[in-house]
Parts: structure tokens; sequence; C-alpha cells
């Protein structure tokens, strides 16, 4: 990939994607005074730091993506992946490994799972690189890369534990309420993990999601939440 491709996969512009590459925060290398991106290598890094950006960095990478995908600026990217039946408010997983069998048996009652198990695979393979759990309890279990040959459409699981999991998050706290996703591309896949990340950042809905009593009121709260997002975009 060039600075150009990434730059589009980012949601950035080239001069940020560049200073980024020249600063070695950004996995590249130099070739002929050109820098060359490795795709995958490119998505894990920003699926691993995305946690860490601020307010302003996802609004912008959100942005981007929402042009890059030509997708109206206030469309939703989350609400239309809610399911009812994606939802479990009281998780009985206790370990690691059983929170992510879990939420790949609810990813299957959405009928968007070609085959239960290279999805299992693949999360576990991800949180053995590195732990998706970020500060304040919430973990975002996904594959390293899209899964086009394992999926019919993209998923959002939404699982709450009542007692909460060493899940590996950078603060040490527990972690009890998980967002499983998987798409079928990078670009979207990056979308809803950046999105999902702008709507926990700084606000209240962790906690309203803990005091959910079901699935019907998650899903709203989730799409006031991005509502509120979108405005703020607008």
């Amino acid at each position: 990939m060039n600075i150009l491709e990434v730059a589009r996969l980012l949601g950035l512009d080239t001069q940020k994607t560049e200073r980024l590459a020249s600063q070695g925060k950004i996995p590249c290398q130099k070739v002929a005074g050109q820098y060359r991106f490795n795709r995958a290598a490119v998505t894990e890094w920003l699926q691993s730091n995305l946690g860490q950006l601020g307010r302003a960095d996802l609004a912008q990478m959100d942005a981007g993506i929402t042009a890059s995908r030509q997708t109206q600026p206030n469309e939703a990217i989350i609400g239309p992946l809610l399911q009812e039946d994606m939802i479990d408010l009281n998780l009985k997983a206790r370990t690691k490994n059983s929170v992510l069998k879990e939420l790949t048996s609810l990813a299957v009652k959405s009928g968007l799972v070609y085959e239960e198990k290279p999805l299992y695979q693949a999360l576990e393979e991800r949180e053995g690189l590195c732990s998706t759990a970020l500060e304040g309890g919430i973990a975002i279990p996904h594959p390293r890369r899209p899964m086009p040959y394992a999926l019919a459409g993209p998923i959002l699981v939404i699982a709450h534990t009542s007692k909460g999991i060493g899940f590996g998050g950078p603060d040490g706290r527990l972690t009890d309420l998980f967002f499983m996703t998987c798409s079928q591309d990078d670009r979207h896949h990056l979308h809803v993990l950046a999105r999902l990340c702008r709507m926990l950042h700084n606000s209240s809905l962790a906690e309203q999601l803990r005091q959910s009593n079901c699935g019907e009121e998650v899903i709203r709260i989730m799409q006031e939440r991005e509502a509120e997002v979108n405005a703020k975009s607008a």
C-alpha cells in the first residue's frame, strides 16, 4: 500500500499519515524514498491503538472513514448491527476463553455466521497477540482481520457479566462489558471500531448499559448515543 491508500484506510489526510509514518507510529518501510505499508500490519496497528486515541483523533478518523466509504455524515454504523438475540446481559462465562465461546454462540444467533469454529479461533488468536480490553472494564473482542469467508454480513454482539473477568485491561480493572464485532472488509471493520470507541469515550454509555434490564433497552441506549455522536460531527 502507498501513503494515499493508507490515508484513505485510516480516514486521515496524507500529511498526517506521512507524519505518523516518519515518527515510526505506523508500521511501514521506506523503499526508494517512498513509504510502503502492509495492509494487515496497518490494520492491526490501528486496532491496537484505537482505545488510546483522544476524542478529536477518533472524531477525525470516524469522519475520514465515513467519507472514504461514501456514507452519509449522520449515518448510523452501529445501529443497523444491533439485534436483541445478540445481546446477553447476564453472561455466565467466568474465564477469557469461555467469554469468547459465549460471544461466538451469540453471534451465530444472527444467522450471519457460516461456521462458528473459525470465528471463535480468530477471536482467540487475536486475544493471544494482545488483549482487546480497554480501560473502565470494557473490551471489544474482534478478529485480527475481516472474515468475508465466514460471514454473510457484519455482526456486533453486546454482553455483560455480573462479575468482572481478568481480560488484560490496561488499568488492571476486571472486565464486565463486552462488544464483539466482525466485518467483511477492512474499512467497515475499522469504522465500527472507531465509532464504538467514540461512543464509549468520556460518556456514561458503559454505566447505562450495565444498568439495563433487557436487549430492547440496550438497543435504544446505543442508538441514542450514536445519534449524539453523529450530531457532534455535523
